[in-house]
Formats: structure tokens, C-alpha cells, sequence
């Protein structure tokens, strides 16, 4: 960096002052649910001045040959994408349950990976610096002692004194009572009933796969496998977790009601549980054999390669015990894909070593295009070029997936996240790889792109759920009363619409030339997020914390679609935005801001990737001459390492509210680099209008 982070603070700032929020529709709130000091704070810490346009471009150039330097030879960009403790910890118990041979040498570095994350309460949380998580907790207390560490070692005294204060390990989730009714730590009584013979379901029956996610469909299959025949861990070690529990874990019963769930609604199901459990023994032999028949082809259908079933780590787990309980062998095709996809996932470095929940190639990659696209220059257009040819190939186009279970006439055309996933491509993808064709093709103008472009806009709208939105995977993926069954503790057993996927829909509508005068289903989607809108001004956000993410995802349809930047519902959002500001310029918010008591906007502290979202919102709202635009641009700017890049320890994404958290290691790496080059672009152009859909 030519100058010192002080030195670009006092300098770079713009004359206009600092504009205060509007006050907050929630009753009892303050002005944006922010304290007033904070905003006088931001105010007295960044004196107003001109910007450095030298120092700005030093900035940009080096983020974008940072960026450029991360690209594949085949032209692709793919960066960690780390959950937290769960993954790792279930991957070392996976590699116990099958009895494998063992590497030391990596599970010490899996063990040193467990150790960081532990929190000063003695747990392991879901998101940096998060609070305790019982099931996070036990899993990596569990996954230490089999590497093994010693019980009476200070970090697993610290971590059993934290679980026993808390009540006990009796206090997990279904998934981990799962895990732990393998290894026979619990009994199977611990476990909600869900017997395979749901294969064998008609569509109209209350609970069908097609009602409930992709992820749920994909996790849950071989798990009923399983249940149904209660394998045991080969746990040659004989390692056990009883000291875990304040009684004897195998009289532990079924778990209680969750927070989310309906006590009338809860009973029933827990009824229907009780009745499963006394008529299970009894149901035909015939009729169980052909349910796990229908199991094992629905996963063998959808194997996908060493990319394995759904691409996400605990359905390919479940994929590999299930073939190990039906005595496939190790060198079975089937079973042989479904081991070696689980492997691919690690992640291996000089002192550590994890497990991957996915990988996330195609979102790198367009997002990565995008930013560079932004930046602008020649090796930057090279480099997209090459991003997308290699993503052109990836559509898929042949393979009608479970989406058609609800859209059974409407023509593939989407991307999946990763490499490979046809039977579950996703809207957000597919709505952002195609606004970076078309941007492509508006700078150079090529036919290369109509096709895909085309065909990820038929089945983008083919997709439009019945309230005018979108989900990630599936349309009308609505049956909430399914969250309420006993196995459904984590709440996150469906893909409804959502207001940020909804919103790059729309973007990508726009940005295509449609305008809701003449497209009803844009019109309806645009209603649909004006509905969603909290009385703050914020959207929340499914899949990036949170309501920064979502509000940055809106603002961009909105300006997308033509919206009059000074409409009460862009007004609103971006003085939002400005009031929830850091005092450091930046902006932050973390995964608490999930919780189901949810009253506004809570600090958090600044990171890179969120504080470029709240940039490219604000821009698009029409405020890139906003003093708060330039605070955070003079935030991303000092805190740029040497490397051209960010430090971004902190999650910033989410799998499944209050359940699982995400840290994209690419989030830091283009997104800053996007806000910057925007800034400049609109600074030094004729307009301040954002042009794009994103």
C-alpha cells in the first residue's frame, strides 16, 4: 500500500456530511436499532476530505492481481469453504466407524484443527468467537479422544465441565444422538423413528422426500438405511463419551421439543412417533426389503461421481456407511465413488487439517468474474473470459432433476454449486453465472452465450414459486408443518423461497431486459420483496449473514429493476445500512443476528467481505457520493494486507440458520476487491447508477 491506513482515513473521505438514519418502524427501537453514540462516534472518527484516486487504484490493482493469481489453469477459481468443528470431527469418527487404516500424522493435524476452534466457555461453537454448542461440543470432544487425547488433558477437562454444566451431552441435537446410537453410546430409543418403508410413500401422503430439501433428501435416504438396520461402530479403540452425561445415556428417550417448533403440532408427531415405535418390529419383511432397495437406487441414481451423492459431506457419509451395513465391498464401484468423494473434501496444510462441508467452484468462479469484470482492466477481461468457458460446459441441460417433482414440463438449464451436482443445480448460481455472461457479452459482443443464457432464464422462471418467489433448489418447497416432527430439531428441513435468492433472481430478470410492466412473474417477485421488508429498512438473508447480505441483495434488484432510488423502500434500506455502520468504517454482523427473539441489528465487529456488501447496497440505492460509501471504502483500503487481499477469520455465510455457518475463504478475496473497483468506476463515470444486476 502506498500510505498508512491513518493517513488514507484523514485523506480520502469526501466533503459531504454524515447523514443520520431515519427513525425506525419498530416500536421501542432506536433509530435503526443502533445507538445514536455509535453514530456520532463513526461521525467524530472520519473527518471529512477528497479522495485519492492514486491510492484507490493502488488498491484495485493489487486485489486484482491477487485475485488473478488464485485462478486454475483451466481457467476456474475454487477456495476453501470451512464449516465449523462438526465436519472435521465427524470425518475422524467416520474413518473409526469403518475401522481404516490410520494415518497419525493427519489426525494430529486434525486434532490440532479441533483444538483451535475451541471457545474460552471450554466449548466449540458454530461461527467464530460464537457461543457454546452442545452437539459441536460433544462431536469434537469425541473426535479428540479417538485421535487421542488424553480425558484428563486441560482442554478436554475444560470442554466435559462445559457440557456437564449445561446439563449433559442428552442436550444435542438429532444428528449427533444419531452418531452416538452408532458408536451405542445411546441407545436407538434416543432417536426419532423414521423407518425406510417412507420410500415406499405415495406423493399425496403428509410426509413425502419431495416435500421436504434436497439436502434433507440426500442426508436423510441413507440414514433410513441405517436406522433400520442399527449398525454398530467397528470403535477398535473401544473409546466411549458416558463421562459426557449426568445419567446412564442408554436410558435417554427421545429428544424434547425444539425452540421452533409447535407444541400442539409437536405432540402429534411425537404420538405418531410412539405409535411407529411399537408397530415397527412388526412390519412385513418383504415391505422392508423393498423399501431399502428403493433407498439404495435412489442414492446410486444420484451418486454423482467421486463427487458424491449431493455433493455435501454428511449425505456422502451417510452414502458410505449405508453401502459398508449392506456388505458392499470396499472395491464395489458404488461403494469405492462414495468413500473416495468423502476424501476429496479434505483439506490438508503444514500444521492442520479439515474436512470441507462442499466445495463451491462454480460460485467462486462467477463471483470472481464479476469482481474482475468490475475491475476491468485487460488481464482482468482475459481471465473472465477464461472463467467462463470453463463454466459454459457446466450447465446442466441434460438431466431433469428432483426439481421437476414440481415443474415437471419446464427444461433444465441451471448450475450447481459444485463441479458436479445435476440432479440439484440452484437458482442463486444460475442467476449469477448468467449476469456474468451477459455482462461479458455486453463489453465484447459474442453469440457464445445466448444459448445458456437463454435456457438459465426458462428455468430460472419455470421455477417461480406460487408467492411470487424463489427458493434455492425447488419451487412451493413449503410444507412447514414438516419442521415441527420430532427428527426435525434443526428447523432446516425445507427450501423456502427466500428474500436474497428472490432478489438475484430479479437482478438477473432485469439485467436481462425484462421490466415488471411487461413480465408478470417479475412483477410478483418485486411485490414479494417489498412485502418482506422489516419495519427497519433491512431484508434478511438466508444464505449470508444476514441482514446485510440480504439488504445488499434487494437493493441490487431493486436498482436493477428501475426503482426510484428516493422510494420509501430504497430510502429505507440504505439509511439502514448507514446507521448500522462501524465506527471503524467497516460493517460486521454475525450469526446470533439468527436467533429466533430477533429485535434489530446488533454490533458486530467489521469484516471485509460484509462491509463490501453493505457498499455495493448503498451504492446501488444511489448513495456512492454517501460519506458512509467512503468511510467503508477508506475501511477496505487500510485493511488490505501486503498480499493485495483481506484477513477474514470471522463467518460471514450460513448453511442453516442457528444450525450451520459458513467461512467462504474466496468471500475476502473478491468481494472487497468489487466494492473497490465499483466505487471508482461510478466516481469517475458521467453517472452514479449502478448498471448491473449485482
Amino acid at each position: 500500500m502506498s500510505c498508512s491506513r491513518k493517513e488514507f482515513i484523514s485523506k480520502h473521505l469526501p466533503s459531504d456530511t454524515f447523514q443520520t438514519s431515519r427513525p425506525s418502524k419498530h416500536p421501542g427501537l432506536p433509530t435503526s436499532s443502533v445507538p445514536h453514540d455509535m453514530q456520532h462516534e463513526a461521525q467524530s472518527l472520519f473527518p471529512a476530505s477528497a479522495i485519492d484516486r492514486p491510492a484507490l487504484d493502488s488498491a484495485i490493482t493489487a486485489a486484482t492481481q491477487a485475485l488473478l493469481d488464485c485462478q486454475r489453469s483451466d481457467g476456474h477459481w475454487v477456495f476453501e469453504l470451512e464449516a465449523d468443528s462438526t465436519i472435521p470431527a465427524e470425518y475422524v469418527l467416520l474413518k473409526h466407524y469403518l475401522d481404516e487404516p490410520l494415518d497419525p500424522a493427519l489426525e494430529q493435524k486434525f486434532a490440532a484443527y479441533l483444538r483451535r476452534q475451541q471457545g474460552p466457555h471450554g466449548g466449540w461453537p458454530l461461527f467464530h468467537e460464537g457461543d457454546f454448542d452442545m452437539s459441536a461440543t460433544v462431536k469434537a470432544y469425541f473426535a479428540l479422544k479417538m485421535i487421542g487425547d488424553s480425558a484428563d488433558a486441560p482442554h478436554m477437562v475444560r470442554a466435559r465441565e462445559a457440557v456437564l454444566v449445561r446439563g449433559g451431552a442428552r442436550q444435542t441435537n438429532v444428528f449427533t444422538r444419531f452418531l452416538l446410537s452408532l458408536y451405542g453410546v445411546l441407545a436407538w430409543n434416543s432417536v426419532p423413528v423414521m423407518p425406510v418403508e417412507i420410500m415406499l410413500l405415495p406423493r399425496w401422503f403428509p410426509f413425502h422426500l419431495t416435500k421436504i430439501s434436497y439436502w434433507g433428501r440426500t442426508v436423510i435416504v441413507p440414514l433410513l438405511v441405517l436406522q433400520a438396520l442399527k449398525p454398530r461402530a467397528k470403535n477398535r479403540r473401544g473409546v466411549t463419551i458416558d463421562e459426557l452425561f449426568v445419567e446412564n445415556p442408554r436410558d435417554i428417550g427421545p429428544p424434547e421439543k425444539a425452540p421452533h417448533q409447535n407444541a400442539v403440532l409437536f405432540v402429534l408427531f411425537r404420538f405418531i412417533d410412539i405409535i411407529l415405535r411399537a408397530i415397527e418390529p412388526w412390519f412385513p419383511h418383504s415391505l422392508r426389503r423393498r423399501a431399502i432397495a428403493r433407498a439404495v437406487d435412489f442414492v446410486t441414481k444420484r451418486l454423482n461421481g467421486e463427487d458424491g451423492l449431493g455433493a455435501i459431506y454428511p449425505a456422502m457419509a451417510n452414502s458410505v456407511m449405508m453401502f459398508d451395513i449392506l456388505g458392499y465391498p470396499k472395491d464395489h464401484p458404488h461403494a469405492a465413488l462414495a468413500r473416495t468423494a468423502v476424501d476429496k473434501l479434505v483439506v490438508v496444510n503444514d500444521c492442520e487439517a479439515y474436512c470441507q462441508p462442499c466445495v463451491s467452484p462454480v460460485w467462486d468462479t462467477s463471483l470472481a468474474c464479476h469482481a474482475l469484470l468490475e475491475a476491468g482492466d485487460a488481464a482482468a477481461s482475459a481471465s473472465v473470459r477464461r472463467g467462463l468457458r470453463w463454466l459454459l460446459p457446466k450447465q446442466v441441460l441434460d438431466v431433469k432433476g428432483d426439481w421437476t417433482a414440481r415443474r415437471p414440463n419446464v427444461r433444465p438449464g441451471g448450475w450447481a454449486f459444485q463441479y458436479a451436482n445435476p440432479h440439484y443445480p440452484d437458482l442463486d448460481d444460475t442467476a449469477v453465472v448468467a449476469m456474468a455472461l451477459d455482462r461479458m457479452r455486453r463489453r465484447q459482443p459474442t453469440r457464445e452465450y445466448e444459448t445458456a443464457i437463454a435456457r438459465a432464464r426458462e428455468w430460472i422462471e419455470g421455477l417461480l414459486s406460487r408467492n411470487g418467489a424463489w427458493g434455492a433448489f425447488d419451487a412451493d418447497n413449503t410444507y412447514y408443518y414438516l419442521n415441527n416432527i420430532p427428527f426435525a430439531d434443526h428447523g432446516a428441513l425445507l427450501d423456502p423461497p427466500t428474500e436474497d435468492v428472490t432478489a438475484r433472481c430479479v437482478s438477473m430478470l432485469a439485467q436481462l431486459g425484462d421490466r415488471p410492466e411487461t413480465n408478470t412473474k417479475l412483477r410478483a417477485a418485486i411485490d414479494y420483496l417489498r412485502d418482506t421488508q422489516l419495519q427497519d429498512g433491512s431484508w434478511y438473508g438466508r444464505w449470508g449473514m444476514n441482514y446485510i447480505y440480504g439488504t445488499w441483495s434487494v437493493l441490487c434488484a431493486l436498482n436493477a429493476v428501475g426503482l426510484d432510488p428516493e422510494s420509501d423502500v430504497v430510502r429505507n434500506a440504505a439509511d439502514w445500512l448507514v446507521a448500522i455502520q462501524n465506527p471503524d468504517g467497516g460493517w460486521g454482523e454475525d450469526g446470533t443476528s439468527y436467533k429466533l427473539g430477533y429485535r434489530g441489528y446488533e454490533r458486530a465487529p467489521s469484516t471485509a467481505s460484509q462491509t463490501a456488501w453493505a457498499l455495493l447496497g448503498l451504492m446501488a440505492a444511489g448513495r456512492a457520493n454517501h460519506s458512509a460509501v467512503a468511510r467503508g471504502i477508506a475501511y477496505l483500503a487500510s485493511a488490505q494486507n501486503n498480499d493485495g487481499l483481506w484477513s477474514e477469520p470471522r463467518f460471514t455465510a450460513t448453511g442453516f440458520p442457528r444450525v450451520f455457518y459458513l467461512r467462504y475463504h474466496g468471500y475476502r478475496k473478491y468481494f472487497p476487491l468489487w466494492a473497490l473497483a465499483r466505487y471508482r468506476n461510478l466516481m469517475s463515470g458521467n453517472s452514479r447508477a449502478v448498471a448491473f444486476g449485482m
